[in-house]
């Protein structure tokens, strides 16, 4: 299930770039989940662990992903969920993701923002009140006072 923290937590990694740059590996970036992620998130094309095709970019290497991938891909590969990441890094179109991810294990993000999970139901905990919410009427409900 996907946990959210709504608003500053120390213990959270803000600059998800920086931590990206540092931390990825070759294989992430090759890895089915990580060609499905990347090709709808930035519309980008995954030619090889170093090389990836933008439309808009050219060719680009994956420092230059979006921070909404580049953050996607640290919660995919943090196996053991030992981190926590700030999610804000991430667009309304990387919601669908972290859903998906939250799908095979517990994810636990921090956002700083209020997300559009959109108009279908969904399932996540409000870490600020443990309140489980199952909608956009409810997550509002729930998180409208941390954000």
């Amino acid at each position: 299930m996907l946990n959210v923290y709504f608003g500053p937590m120390p213990e959270a990694i803000y600059n998800t770039a920086v931590y990206f740059k540092n931390t990825y590996e070759d294989k992430w970036i090759t890895a089915p989940l990580a060609v499905e992620m990347i090709a709808d998130v930035d519309r980008s094309k995954v030619v090889g662990p170093q090389v990836i095709e933008s439309p808009v970019l050219g060719m680009i290497t994956p420092l230059q992903l979006s921070g909404g991938v580049k953050t996607l891909l640290l919660i995919d590969n943090d196996k053991q969920n030992k981190h926590v990441f700030n999610a804000s890094t991430c667009g309304d179109n990387c919601a669908k993701w972290l859903l998906r991810l939250a799908e095979k294990r517990k994810v636990v993000v921090n956002l700083r923002h209020l997300m559009d999970f959109g108009d279908a139901p969904f399932k996540l905990r409000v870490l600020n009140n443990n309140r489980i919410v199952r909608n956009m009427a409810e997550l509002i409900d729930a998180a409208g006072a941390y954000v």
